[in-house]
């Protein structure tokens, strides 16, 4: 097998253009130096590489044409630092996309409750975008969003735009809110009451910590949400990302093929497992 077609190999993306989302967030738009961007389903991830220093998996936020991905990197470690101190023109290495996806599909005609908690609201950016681009396919559509403080949380242009060009409801919490903020504080499952959804007619999608996905998708169920119908993206450190190392083995799951994306039921006996 050679170099250019072995799985751990990556490819070049050229940086198309880099925007500061935070002090310490970035979003970059990424297209292939050479060939066709392959196509990703929302909620699907990529490994990116920063040349002499490692990979990580990032989700994929967005698309653009001709072809190209969009993804929100938090400095956290030396691989994601190095990847948001790149600048426009720069290239690094990207392999995928890999995993599963959010299946849209099966929230068509029911209301849509999309739960994020910090970064989770990158992977969701996909699913938002398809129902203010279809809404004729589904019922009331709310967004809930929970940060640490107002200064962390992203996509702020983006949470308006829903709310005010589209109809969906939006609403923002912060844990340590400061002067200026007068949005409600406190944990994501309070927004809860502040949106309307028929709780038997309904599909969530839920993103975040673990603790976050774990108390939001039970207070869902004890409303009366379909655990089949609530999905989550289990967030683990994959290192492969194509199920080799096994560094990502969740119970009888590789987070990496049999997820990221996966309905609650699933879920719900794995988030119990602590990652080392």
């Amino acid at each position: 097998m050679t170099p250019e077609t072995h799985p751990m190999t990556p490819a070049p993306y050229r940086i198309r253009s880099r925007r500061p989302d935070r002090a310490d967030t970035v979003t970059l738009t990424l297209e292939p130096v050479d060939g066709a961007c392959p196509s990703f389903v929302p909620g699907q991830f990529t490994m990116l590489y920063a040349p002499g220093v490692g990979e990580i998996p990032i989700s994929i936020s967005g698309w653009f044409r001709p072809g190209g991905y969009v993804q929100t990197i938090r400095a956290v470690g030396a691989v994601s630092r190095a990847l948001c101190h790149k600048r426009r023109g720069d290239v690094i290495g990207l392999r995928g996309p890999y995993g599963t996806g959010w299946d849209l599909s099966a929230a068509a005609g029911l209301d849509v409750v999309v739960a994020a908690g910090g970064l989770g609201l990158a992977p969701l950016r996909p699913v938002v975008r398809e129902l203010t681009a279809h809404p004729s396919l589904y019922g009331r559509a709310s967004v809930i969003v929970g940060a640490r403080t107002p200064a962390t949380v992203i996509y702020p242009q983006d949470l308006a735009r829903w709310h005010d060009g589209h109809g969906i409801d939006v609403q923002v919490t912060v844990d340590h809110p400061d002067q200026a903020w007068t949005g409600p504080v406190g944990l994501v499952t309070h927004l809860l009451d502040r949106i309307v959804f028929e709780p038997r007619r309904t599909f969530a999608f839920v993103c975040g910590p673990d603790a976050m996905i774990k108390a939001t998708a039970v207070e869902l169920v004890r409303r009366g949400v379909d655990p089949r119908r609530t999905a989550v993206l289990l967030e683990r450190n994959m290192k492969c990302g194509i199920g080799r190392c096994g560094h990502c083995q969740l119970g009888p799951l590789f987070v990496c093929l049999d997820g990221p994306v996966v309905t609650y039921d699933v879920a719900a006996p794995l988030l119990a497992v602590r990652e080392l």
